[in-house]
């Protein structure tokens, strides 16, 4: 009679297995589809999550002081924390070396083109978020990024997508949108910094995907 039960449960202890199952397939897909063979899919993951856990400084870490509110802004009290920015290694490194990888296989100037589309594009679309960092929406970019592909590039869709898409995030997202978040941003700064799952590395790779399909 627990026989339904214990089906149920193990269905539902499953679902991120099967979540995280799907999303290495799309890696894997779009990797392919920049030509990759998929035993080096899965070392680049591997380093990619590793690289997660460590970030690059960019600027001189410093401390600022800031006033916290407590109990409907009553009462108050200061205190130092570290302001700094920083280069994720897995979210913002790794995809930039693969970018200067696929630069020797694309074409040139319809990639900067494109690049150029898309830096503007990732501007308009980005947000900064006070105590989060800079938004970006995950599915809008590659589209616009697998469009400016087609259309300059149709014979290297899926290279001018990732490319473009990667630096036009990188570009008009996080570096254009960098002084007012660090205005207005308390703690370290990274570009990259949701690790694998940053919207850097999954714009190139959403757009990779599209464009192969």
């Amino acid at each position: 009679m627990f026989a339904p039960f214990v089906f149920i449960a193990l269905a539902i202890l499953a679902i991120p297995f099967l979540l995280a199952f799907g999303f290495f397939r799309v890696i894997q897909f779009g990797f392919e589809n920049l030509g990759f063979p998929p035993e080096l899919v899965l070392l680049i993951l591997l380093v990619m999550i590793l690289g997660s856990f460590v970030s690059i400084p960019l600027s001189r870490r410093k401390l600022v002081e800031v006033t916290e509110s407590h109990f409907f802004g009553l009462f108050s009290r200061k205190r130092l924390v570290m302001q700094g920015l920083s280069l994720n290694i897995g979210g913002g490194l790794i995809p930039l070396v693969i970018v200067g990888f696929l630069l020797l296989s694309v074409p040139l100037k319809e990639t900067l083109v494109a690049t150029l589309l898309m830096t503007l594009i990732s501007w308009k679309l980005s947000r900064v978020i006070p105590g989060k960092g800079i938004a970006v929406p995950v599915l809008i970019p590659p589209l616009f990024a697998v469009l400016f592909a087609f259309l300059l590039a149709p014979g290297e869709a899926a290279l001018v997508a990732f490319v473009s898409g990667t630096l036009g995030i990188l570009l008009g997202a996080d570096l254009l949108r960098l002084p007012q978040a660090m205005r207005g941003e308390v703690g370290m700064l990274s570009i990259g910094g949701a690790g694998v799952f940053d919207g850097i590395f999954l714009v190139g790779i959403v757009a990779a995907l599209l464009a192969g399909l």
